[in-house]
This record gives C-alpha cells, structure tokens and sequence, in this order.
C-alpha cells in the first residue's frame, strides 16, 4: 500500500521537477548569447562601453540601468511582456519569443492587440538573407571604404526588385561637406540608425547614382533563423546608436544583426579597433556562413567594357552620336560592322542615361533618348557588358600592416619599424582593391640611426588619394589630402605638422597611369618663422601596375611663402610574395636651396586582417 502510494506521489512530482530544473534561472537566461545580442551588449569588441549595451536610446530599456544591467533588463522586461494584452509585446516581438520559450509561456496569440505590427510583419518576410557589399568609389571620401547592407529575399529566385534591404547609417543633415562629414563620422558626432527599405532603391542610390560596383554574399541562414532578424528589426525602428566611422560603423551593426540570428556565433569575437566593410565580409566568409557570391557591375563599368570593345575612332563616333544621333546615318557608322554599330548605339545611350541620372530629363534629352533607343532596337543585342576577370575584395591583403625596413640616408645607415592601422596605399597589392585608390589612417614609422635610439620618423593620421582615370567619356577630378607629422627639410631635418591636399586628372595607359595634380600645404616647422607657413606647388608622375608587381615615379615641389622651397623625387617598386606579404624598394631625392640628399631603403610589409 505504502509502495503504491509512493509511486503515485513520484509520478506527480516527478514532472514538476523536471518542469522546474528545465527552466532557467533568470541570471542563465540573461548570460545566454540571444538575450546579450537583442540587447546588443558589447562581448569587449570595442573600447567603448565594454559589456554594456551599444544602444544609446532610452526608449529601447524597460529598467533604469538595463544598458549596462542585462540581468535587471530581463527582470523589467518579463514584468512588462507578461500580460496577455500588454502593448509591449507589440514593440518588443523578439524579446517575447525569447522570454516566451524559456518561461514556458503558451499564449496562441501573443500579438492579437498588435495590428501595426502583424500588418508590417505580413509585409516584410524572407527566406534568404544576403549581405551586399557597394564596393569603394574613388571620387567618394564617404565610400572610399566601402559599405554593406543587408538584402532579404522572400523567395529563392532572382527577383530582388521584391526584396527588402537592411540598412544602418548616420542620421546626417545633408549639409555637411565631405571634410565635415568625415571629422564628425571619426568624433561620433552622428546617431546611427537601422532602417529597411526596397533593395531596388539601394541598386539605384549605389550601382546607378555612385557608379560603385556591387558584391551580393548569399548567407547560410534558415527562414527561421531570418525571423529572429526581422522582429529584431522592428524592435530597432527609430531606435539610435552612436555612429563611428572607424568601427561602430554600417558593418560593425550588421555582424551583431547577423549574432541575433545566430547567437553564439562569435562574430565579434577580439578587440575590434577598426571594423572595415570588407573585413565584415572576411568574417562571415572565415565562419562559414557566405554559400554563394554574386557580382553586379555598376554603369560606368559596364560603359568602360563596351568601350574597350571598340576602336579609338568608334569610342569618338559613339561620343559624338549621344550628342547627335542623327550621326548614324553617316558613312562612318553605317561603314561598321552590325555588331560593331549595335555596341556604339548602347555606348551612346547608356553614357546619355549616366550622365543626365541626376537631373530632370529635358524634353531635348529624352528625345535622343529615344531615337538612341530605336536605333538600338534595329539592331542585334550586344553580349551583356561584364568584366572578364572580377576580383572578389575580401580576397584582397588584411587592413592593417606592420613593416621592417633597412637603408641608407647619404652615408648613415637605419632601420626602420612601421605599423599601419589602417588600409591601402598606391603601391600595395593590388588585388581586391580599386587602382588608384588609396586610404591610410594612422600610420607611424620609427627610426634608429648608427648614431642614436630610435625616433619618430613620421606620424600619418590621414592619408587619401583617389587617381581616378579619365577617358573619352568619364571625365573625374583626382585629388588627395593628407596630415600629420613628418621629418622635413628646413636648414635642418625637424619633426613638421602639416595638412597637404591637391586636386589634377589621371589617365591610364595599359598598365601605366599618368597623373598630374596641383598641390597646397600648410605647414607648422620650428624653423621657419611664422607659426604656420603655406605653399603651393604641382605633383606629377606615373602609376605602373601589372600582376603582382606595383611601381611609382614621381616628384612633387612647393614653393612657400617665406621664400623657401623643397622637392621630392621618389621611385618606389613593391613586389607581392603573397596576399599578405610584400618587399618593397624606395629611392628618393630630396632638394632644397643649395642641396640635396639621397635615400634608399628595402622594406618587407606584412599585412593582416
């Protein structure tokens, strides 16, 4: 008797028990990787707000303290969402699910008092999540680096003008100019925001207006693992983060989307001082989550292969026949071939859409529009205009470099330490990378001669340089800006600050490209007597690049204002062992007043990500 009513009490207890031991404690819920990546609590990646939430907006915290208190979020968090009929679960669905699941909470319909929230969650759904990286533009300081976003397919075809992007950006006036833009983007001095939007106006706004060529990365997600995103996402809506240039950027906010997805899946693993665009992609793709990459050109490169189709004599005809195509008519075109015509036709119609994207189309403009187009309709199609061989970027040499170097300056011998923070310079290797381009950011070099201990031998904070080839039919300015301390000619070598900028053109020549710039540079020396000494001056020389050897020739002057003057002529040849390593060689002439010095040096870069 005894026995049975044992087992009757054990087969009662014995469930509740286990009920109980398989829910966790409110301090295991709040360490579990979900619940830190809703509240997007920083694991130590950035220096800033180490553990505590990035989220810089009251309005996203139930609890007084829940950015910095994960635990006493959760608390506050399953008081409010707990009633059946409570308006937070209609601002906060991810959250919910979460508690929900771990609480045992049945409830067949959670969202019944939320309509905003079910109509816009019947609008927006996927099954496949894609992140896109608009690689750099050169004539664009706030796209040098890059961006990614975030695409979401609600099928599994090619129809992406269905599909939905997932956005975070600085929330700026519109007003600032790209110095500003630049300074307040490194300072924080925007708020940043997630937004989603139809990805055909991302297509347009990067592929169409910033000529920058698009990379898609298919990412290994499943549907469900996609909706923890998107109620993610509406939990963001107008929600602010602080926004930096360097690493809490577009790219950085996107890995811990992609963590909410996946939580555990370590994306922000490390001290993370700089998040680069194509490093997120490097991510994704080293922790196995990129299944299938695609490459959409933009227009201007799609014009630059149908250019490069035709003779010098057909790339002028098609130049002139988007002005007149009444030109089609002449011997000249009508002596060409079909094929020939018909890529002269598209050439014209696509550098008159190119360059009238921006304004309203005059009645004068659609009309060669039209008759360009109906030319082309009379002819056969032209085989689609893509790059033979494409370079993916994440493929290119890791952001950050450090370099050993040893030479001679005249008859002393030195050795020199440098380490790059930060991301590409003219003479790196170039695959992956834009020709051309360069962005260095805090760069120091230190040097130790026979005759003393090492010191600093410059200190870059910023260096850009966008050699933008012109042709026939794409007519950019190249320019560079740069500032920092460096060791300069005054009587003497000494420690100067200085901000250097210019603005030329460049064109390219098979493997060589020219370029020609005029130069400004305001310096700060302890050798000249006025506490800041402008000068101006021209820059010139010639770009070579082909495999995996990069070269430079040049030589740049100023004359300033107090009378004084100094050139630098430099040759510098840069070999690539590998993606990640290079030996570089650098001769250079300096001349000033009355005198001269040489220098050579032999540098091996390493490069990583």
């Amino acid at each position: 008797m005894r026995t049975g009513l044992l087992c009757v009490l054990l087969g009662w207890c014995l469930p509740v028990i286990a009920a109980a031991s398989s829910t966790p404690s409110i301090q295991d819920m709040a360490a579990m990787p979900r619940w830190q990546a809703l509240l997007h609590i920083n694991p130590g990646a950035t220096l800033r707000d180490r553990h505590k939430s990035y989220v810089d907006d009251k309005h996203f915290f139930f609890a007084d303290n829940g950015a910095s208190d994960p635990q006493a979020e959760l608390q506050a968090s399953i008081k409010a969402l707990k009633p059946a009929d409570s308006p937070a679960r209609c601002r906060f669905p991810a959250r919910y699910r979460f508690i929900a699941g771990q609480l045992g909470w049945q409830d067949p319909a959670p969202f019944a008092q939320c309509p905003d929230y079910l109509q816009w969650r019947q609008a927006v759904h996927a099954k496949r999540a894609v992140l896109v990286f608009p690689a750099s533009y050169l004539n664009s300081p706030s796209s040098m680096f890059g961006h990614t976003l975030l695409r979401l397919d609600q099928g599994d075809d090619d129809a992406v003008w269905l599909s939905w992007a997932v956005n975070f950006g600085a929330v700026t006036t519109g007003k600032d100019n790209s110095l500003l833009y630049i300074y307040r983007g490194l300072a924080g001095g925007y708020p940043g925001r997630f937004n989603l939007v139809p990805y055909v106006k991302k297509i347009q706004e990067y592929s169409h207006m910033e000529n920058r060529d698009m990379w898609e990365y298919t990412l290994d997600l499943t549907p469900q693992q996609i909706d923890w995103m998107i109620d993610h996402l509406w939990e963001l809506k107008d929600i602010n983060f602080d926004y930096y240039f360097f690493d809490e950027n577009c790219s950085f906010r996107l890995l811990e989307l992609v963590e909410v997805a996946r939580p555990g899946a370590d994306l922000l693993d490390g001290l993370r001082l700089a998040e680069v665009p194509v490093n997120t992609v490097r991510t994704l793709d080293q922790k196995g989550f990129v299944t299938a990459r695609h490459y959409r050109p933009s227009k201007a490169v799609e014009m630059d292969v149908l250019r490069r189709r035709l003779s010098r004599d057909q790339q002028a005809l098609a130049r002139r026949l988007a002005d007149d195509p009444s030109l089609a008519n002449g011997d000249a075109f009508t002596s060409a071939s079909q094929g020939e015509q018909a890529i002269m036709a598209e050439l014209a119609y696509r550098y008159l859409r190119l360059i009238h994207r921006k304004e309203a189309r005059t009645e004068e403009v659609a009309g060669r529009s039209f008759a360009l187009l109906t030319l082309m309709n009379k002819l056969p199609a032209t085989e689609p205009p893509v790059p033979a061989h494409v370079e993916a970027p994440e493929k290119g040499h890791g952001t950050q470099m450090r370099a050993v170097a040893g030479g001679q300056h005249e008859s002393d011998d030195f050795g020199e330490l440098t380490y790059r923070f930060t991301y590409h310079d003219l003479l790196d290797n170039a695959y992956g990378f834009l020709r051309g381009a360069q962005i260095e950011g805090l760069g120091m070099t230190l040097r130790s001669t026979e005759s003393g201990a090492a010191k600093l031998q410059d200190l870059d904070v910023v260096s850009i340089r966008s050699l933008a080839p012109r042709d026939r039919f794409i007519k950019p300015i190249s320019w560079d800006v740069k500032g920092g301390i460096e060791r300069a000619w005054a009587g003497r070598y000494r420690l100067a600050r200085y901000v250097q900028g210019g603005a030329g053109a460049s064109w390219r020549l098979g493997a060589l490209q020219p370029y020609l710039l005029g130069s400004l540079r305001v310096e700060n020396n302890s050798e000249f007597s006025s506490f800041v000494t402008p000068g101006a001056g021209v820059e010139s020389g010639i770009l070579y690049h082909r495999g995996a050897w990069q070269g430079q020739l040049g030589t740049i002057g100023h004359y300033f204002t107090n009378g004084e003057y100094r050139y630098t002529s430099q040759l510098a040849v840069q070999w690539a062992l590998t993606r990640q390593q290079g030996l570089r060689a650098v001769f250079e002439r300096d001349d000033w007043q009355g005198g001269g010095e040489d220098e050579f040096k032999l540098q091996w870069r390493w490069y990583i990500d």
